[in-house]
């Protein structure tokens, strides 16, 4: 099909892109009229949102649409991000910045009588990840565009997200996401752009003329995948790369025959059914139906995307032996890993291609990122049900397997222990797919996401296929973008770094380094500490109104906010809390620093040893802020539903970042980046990318404490009692038994037993190992946090040093070392132009 050619002409500036205020003013009066049917004196705050929304959406459109036609003019490789999460956050501030014209905005919307201010914090976040790993995959979505690489991100379209979080009587409650229930202006639904999935069923084969073997998947039923595109713009650049997110729709929406027979429920159950793969954010894969739930989620979200890199090729007039030369496929973790199986399948039952040359184009198509050490999070998935679930890929997984351990024989006769501990299928016990072996085998290359999380990956969950393939593992440590963690959230620093150093650290973090020369400077210590104190009076605020605790600003603000879980420690930060308190009650005279200790993140609903931290956190909160003994000295509070909006608010008041995860669990980590790029020193273990924060910064600027990754396995090597450090160590038993007291419980001493329990008779997590060793360091922090120009000149190193932890910098290591790609700039949109509509055959 040809595709008719138009120009750009520049013309006068238009209502629907142009960028001064008066045309943006009447944009919003036309989206407001003329797509929403809303009279100005009837409409709403959020009817005001939308109309901005809209055009703001409109002026990023016209971006995406001159990107993709450059793209369509030259042989571009495009990167592919496979993600079962993009954690992206609120995405009118974020694109205003990109646009650069948040000032004109404001002064559009106050000649309306709005406030962009009220308008934002409307918004509704999306819900589409449960942590770090979302929010990574996000950051490196807004450092494709900014780079100008071309890139689609490709996920799931939840309808439901990770659940809101509400603190009633110090639980945890989960409450339902229901971001989508007023709409979403920045996604543009396109029914047109969709594929079918095929589930459960049976296989046949058949010769063909040829002789050769053919194989056809009679699925038990199909669904379709619908894509969902938000526009991801860069930052002071015209490229604008798409998310492309999949919904799941049925087939056949309405069964007329059962309708006309009256089965009226009969007639919808198929939509009813299909709808639901895409409804929620990770199932409890606990039961056996959130498992197969949780594993058709993933096979849905690769078929259909890898499907759609197929139609692209198509739409080229390319072949598909040039595949791995236009795409570059990235699996973010375990979820996607079945793209292996599936681009195997495609190539070969739908493309008729040979098993060799299948294989070459899927191992250099995919390339694998690792997220984790800990094995129980490796993911696996049972025999019988992937077999019910996937016949014909689980059959493409068996050859994999089959001719790969031939290779490993040939290679190491005799050694049969290491074939079974490489092989894809575990057959000890239950037989189980490894996600992660299959992932490995078919990438052309393995990263971790830290120094030391990839040293660890070579020398354990992985060390096989380390040692068989070496030169596939590198490392690509993590990053975090400048411009909604820092620009966007913190507009203070942000004033003052521009005055410092100039604008362009926005796109070039290496530039801060030029605050080194002003970090013993009295006057600019006084600015830095004013544009801290303003975030630290925000943040009180917010936090007070959203739980009733009055903070103090001029105190330390001590915070730790990432997802609740054991190896992350926040009880050994409340262990510090409690003996702060247990000091103060014995000598009410002792002479400590202010402090304000804040806590945030949410627990898994079926994690209960997470949801019982959380309840103890809030119970020391509401005791500690009830004793008149500890005004103006102690104070606790949790921040109720941490998110990327209520990030934008805590990262920048910190002063202290606790970052004390055991040793060897943490892969990298990105809030230590964060929290260090807006001014707060480290207090944390030698784990993950908290080794190269403290490398960047200077040992003198990070409090370090606790065993090192190889002394916590010496440790549990000889034989680690939790009980011994207890017996020698009467501090940490009388904070062990104010616990056990029911003093943080309303008097119910057995409330936090089971966590007593786990802690003086396993403690896998080695707490009280590292306890004593952690409140020295926490003594440290005070005495420096007393001498204040010491902490200042550390805080402004720490950002000063802090320019490697960009996702830019990560994005330029990955199309360097991993997928071989290169920027393509976008040209400028001149001045009052129109972009002319593309047909759907050229849609991205």
């Amino acid at each position: 099909m040809t595709t008719r050619k138009t120009s750009i002409r520049p013309q006068p500036e238009t209502v629907r892109t142009g960028l001064s205020a008066d045309a943006i003013a009447q944009a919003v009066l036309d989206n407001l009229s003329f797509v929403q049917g809303r009279l100005p004196l009837l409409a709403t705050p959020h009817d005001w949102y939308l109309a901005l929304a809209y055009s703001v959406r409109d002026r990023l459109l016209e971006r995406w649409l001159l990107s993709v036609q450059t793209w369509r003019r030259q042989e571009v490789k495009v990167a592919c991000y496979l993600s079962a999460e993009f954690l992206i956050g609120p995405q009118l501030g974020n694109s205003l910045l990109a646009l650069g014209i948040e000032d004109t905005v404001r002064v559009a919307l106050r000649s309306l009588g709005q406030d962009l201010d009220v308008l934002m914090e409307l918004e509704e976040e999306p819900g589409l990840g449960n942590g770090g790993l979302g929010r990574l995959a996000a950051c490196y979505m807004d450092s494709l565009a900014t780079l100008e690489v071309p890139a689609v991100g490709y996920g799931i379209r939840y309808e439901f997200g990770i659940f809101d979080q509400e603190i009633q009587s110090g639980w945890q409650h989960e409450i339902t996401d229901k971001w989508l229930q007023r709409g979403n202006p920045w996604e543009i639904i396109r029914a047109d752009v969709n594929y079918y999935v095929n589930f459960g069923g049976r296989t046949e084969q058949q010769r063909d003329e040829n002789g050769r073997l053919q194989v056809r998947w009679l699925p038990g039923n199909q669904l379709k995948g619908v894509a969902c595109d938000m526009p991801v713009p860069g930052y002071s650049v015209n490229t604008c790369n798409t998310l492309r997110l999949w919904k799941s729709e049925a087939v056949e929406a309405f069964d007329f025959q059962d309708f006309n027979v009256g089965d009226y429920y009969g007639a919808v159950q198929e939509k009813i059914l299909s709808e639901t793969l895409s409804k929620v954010l990770y199932p409890n894969d606990e039961p056996e139906v959130g498992k197969r739930l949780r594993l058709a989620q993933q096979y849905f979200f690769v078929s259909c995307s890898l499907q759609d890199m197929l139609r692209l090729l198509d739409l080229k007039g390319k072949p598909v032996a040039s595949f791995p030369d236009l795409f570059a496929v990235q699996l973010n973790d375990t979820h996607p890993s079945i793209a292996v199986a599936e681009l195997m399948r495609l190539l070969l039952d739908e493309r008729g291609l040979e098993w060799d040359a299948a294989w070459d184009i899927t191992c250099r198509t995919l390339a694998y990122t690792n997220h984790t050490l800990l094995p129980e999070a490796l993911e696996t998935w049972g025999m019988p049900l992937f077999q019910s679930l996937l016949p014909r890929p689980l059959e493409i997984i068996f050859e994999i397997n089959r001719r790969f351990l031939e290779q490993v024989r040939a290679q190491h006769p005799g050694d049969e222990a290491l074939a079974q501990r490489l092989s894809i299928i575990d057959e000890r016990g239950e037989r189980r797919i490894r996600m992660a072996n299959l992932a490995t085998i078919g990438s052309h290359a393995v990263n971790g996401v830290a120094k030391l999380h990839s040293h660890l990956l070579k020398e354990t969950v992985l060390r096989d296929f380390a040692q068989l393939w070496p030169d596939k593992f590198c490392n690509v440590t993590n990053g975090v973008t400048p411009r909604r963690f820092m620009r966007l959230s913190n507009p203070g620093l942000s004033r003052l770094l521009d005055a410092t150093v100039g604008e362009d650290w926005v796109r070039d973090l290496s530039q801060l380094q030029g605050l080194e020369a002003y970090a013993a400077d009295a006057s600019f210590q006084e600015q830095w500490l004013r544009a801290k104190r303003h975030n630290k009076q925000l943040l009180a605020q917010k936090l007070g109104q959203r739980t009733g605790v009055a903070l103090n600003p001029e105190a330390l603000f001590d915070i730790q906010v990432k997802r609740i879980h054991e190896y992350k420690r926040q009880h050994l930060n409340l262990l510090h809390v409690i003996t702060l308190y247990h000091r103060l009650r014995q000598n009410p005279q002792l002479d400590i620093a202010a402090r304000c200790v804040i806590f945030g993140g949410k627990a898994a609903p079926g994690y209960r040893m997470a949801k019982l931290i959380i309840r103890l956190i809030n119970g020391v909160a509401a005791t500690v802020n009830a004793d008149p003994a500890m005004a103006g000295r102690l104070q606790v509070a949790f921040y109720p539903d941490f998110n990327v909006k209520h990030a934008h608010a805590i990262y920048p008041a910190a002063d202290l970042s606790e970052q004390i995860s055991t040793a060897g669990k943490e892969a990298s980590g990105t809030g230590n980046m964060k929290f260090t790029l807006n001014g707060a020193l480290t207090i944390g273990t030698l784990d993950g990318a908290n080794v190269e924060i403290r490398d960047a910064v200077g040992a003198e600027n990070f409090f370090l404490f606790g065993l090192t990754a190889d002394e916590v396995t010496q440790r549990r090597a000889a034989g680690y009692r939790p009980r011994d450090i207890l017996e020698q160590d009467e501090e940490l038993r009388a904070v062990l038994e104010l616990i056990g007291s029911g003093i943080f419980a309303d008097g119910d001493s057995g409330l936090y037993q089971p966590l007593l329990d786990h802690l003086c008779n396993h403690d896998d997590y080695l707490l009280l190992a590292d306890y004593r060793s952690y409140l020295d360091a926490q003594a440290d922090v005070e005495r420096t946090w007393n001498e204040r120009e010491r902490w200042t000149r550390m805080s402004i190193l720490n950002v000063a040093r802090a320019g490697s932890f960009s996702s830019d910098r990560a994005i330029a290591e990955y199309c360097a070392n991993i997928w071989n790609l290169l920027p393509v700039p976008v040209d400028a949109v001149p001045a009052g132009s129109v972009i002319p509509a593309v047909s759907h055959t050229v849609t991205p």
